[in-house]
């Protein structure tokens, strides 16, 4: 018997089981799939909003001036990649100037601090590579980039080290209404507990319909980006968006945390919630507008691409309430953009909910928000590199040559809290695959250290999701092919 069940192990719903492991409480997070962040959390833009944009009076206006405060903080306790660049919202006519205007009147009210317009003669100081006939733009200092995966496994990692418990591959299936609380079953079995918080991202929906009727729709709407080599990392310095449209925040261009460079979104509403595949015609449209920001992208260094799917709410903002007809059953649905930059600010709240509906909150003196630092072999001094060989000769061994990344760091990911399970698990923790080649040198190798780690066969190793097996049996087999080449190479040397 839990206190509380978390369902989705997406940022939103590892913020939630981080802020309730600082409170003597048990608690069990509960993902479908084979790791966490597997889901929108993983495909999308990485970006940590000003909060400009959202409604004012919303949740996702509060929500998102609320936790884009808190991003100094938790990324430094943490131990993950956060850089406030700031960012443009580019007006190229007058209409643009007036939507703008009216996006910096709403910040105003929001709550967001220092914004300015700038002419442009300002932008283009700052930002020489856009095209010369922008005409103004709305300029917010406190916007940002992080790394969107990194967040959620090491709030995850540190919620486990603080006595939450996770299960990977648990597919809620059914849940029932008990006496005093509820009763989940999983593909992998049954548990109890007393209160439920539903961050099923895509799925929430369903999940709600589980245990009241229907109240709200999750449309899944897809997104599709090209990211660009780190040779041109540095083409902008900020996040530059287009003016917004009913569909979303427009194609933007903007640095990453690990110096790549990323363009889109497209927004294609679908009928399917798995659909996650991109299309000539999505990276076509993205690669079209975003010249309009700059005629400059340089689309000779596009590395890879990739499409997710965002959980747009029927009703228009986020859905964070319990239900009336299910005491102790919280929602936290239809967390889209500005999702990301919400998930600490919505943890604390979902505590607030909990606290209204009974739960007690006795804080627990062991409580430790630190997590460990990542160890990151090529940021280290000649002398930190030496001293750690010398400890553990796996950091000698580079494994990834695009991103130069050793054997110790890949092992260290896989030993900890919410370790690496798969290829994809290992390189959203430490990178390998993620350059130029992507892979296509070091995931053999990363397959081999998996296999060793967790003492399983080769074969058992997944790229990502169930059923993504890499290997099926032996690459060589004893045919006696070898043996005649070996006859043939001796008779010319004779």
């Amino acid at each position: 018997m839990y206190d509380v069940a978390i369902i989705g192990a997406g940022v939103i719903g590892c913020a939630v089981a981080r802020e309730l492991s600082r409170y003597d409480l048990k608690v069990v997070l509960i993902e479908k799939d084979t790791d966490i962040a597997n889901g929108t959390t993983k495909a999308n833009s990485a970006i940590v909003h000003g909060g400009y944009d959202a409604k004012p009076g919303s949740l996702k206006a509060r929500f998102n001036v609320e936790g884009n405060a808190m991003f100094d903080e938790i990324c430094k306790e943490l131990d993950v990649p956060f850089q406030r660049i700031g960012s443009l919202v580019l007006a190229f006519d007058h209409e643009d100037v007036q939507a703008i205007q009216e996006l910096y009147d709403r910040g105003v009210i929001n709550g967001v601090p220092n914004m300015e317009m700038l002419d442009r003669e300002q932008i283009l100081a700052l930002e020489p590579n856009l095209n010369k006939d922008i005409i103004a733009a709305l300029h917010a200092p406190t916007a940002g980039i992080v790394g969107p995966w990194e967040l959620a496994i090491a709030m995850a990692e540190n919620a486990i080290e603080n006595g939450v418990e996770l299960k990977l591959e648990h597919k809620v299936t059914q849940i029932e209404k008990l006496e005093n609380g509820y009763g989940i079953s999983t593909d992998k079995g049954k548990l109890k507990a007393a209160y439920v918080i539903n961050c099923a991202g895509l799925y929430a929906d369903e999940v709600h319909n589980m245990v009241a009727d229907p109240s709200f729709r999750i449309i899944p709407r897809r997104g599709q980006y090209n990211v660009f080599d780190r040779s041109v990392g540095d083409f902008v310095k900020k996040v530059i968006f287009q003016c917004p449209t009913k569909k979303g925040k427009g194609v933007l261009i903007a640095p990453t945390v690990h110096g790549n460079l990323i363009v889109g979104p497209d927004a294609e509403e679908l009928d399917c919630k798995e659909s996650i595949e991109t299309t000539m015609e999505g990276l076509g449209f993205i690669r079209e507008q975003g010249k309009k920001s700059t005629e400059k992208v340089p689309s000779h260094a596009i590395i890879t691409a990739f499409a997710g799917l965002r959980a747009t709410p029927s009703t228009g903002d986020f859905i964070i309430e319990e239900l009336t007809e299910a005491k102790g059953f919280i929602d936290v649905a239809g967390i889209e953009s500005p999702g990301l930059t919400a998930a600490p600010a919505i943890g604390i709240y979902v505590l607030e909910l909990l606290k209204n509906s009974g739960v007690i909150l006795k804080e627990k003196e062991s409580f430790n928000p630190i997590r460990r630092k990542a160890i990151r072999f090529m940021e280290l001094t000649d002398e930190e590199k030496t001293e750690l060989i010398k400890r553990d000769p796996r950091f000698g061994r580079i494994i990834c040559r695009c991103e130069s990344i050793t054997e110790g760091e890949i092992v260290d990911i896989i030993g900890r809290k919410a370790g690496a399970l798969t290829v994809d698990g290992v390189k959203r923790r430490a990178r390998p695959g993620t350059g130029r080649c992507q892979g296509g040198f070091c995931g053999p190798r990363v397959m081999e250290i998996l296999a060793r780690e967790l003492e399983m066969d080769i074969t058992e190793v997944l790229k990502d999701r169930r059923g993504s097996y890499l290997l099926t049996g032996p690459t060589k087999v004893d045919t006696g092919i070898e043996e005649s080449f070996d006859a043939v190479a001796a008779a010319k040397e004779l």
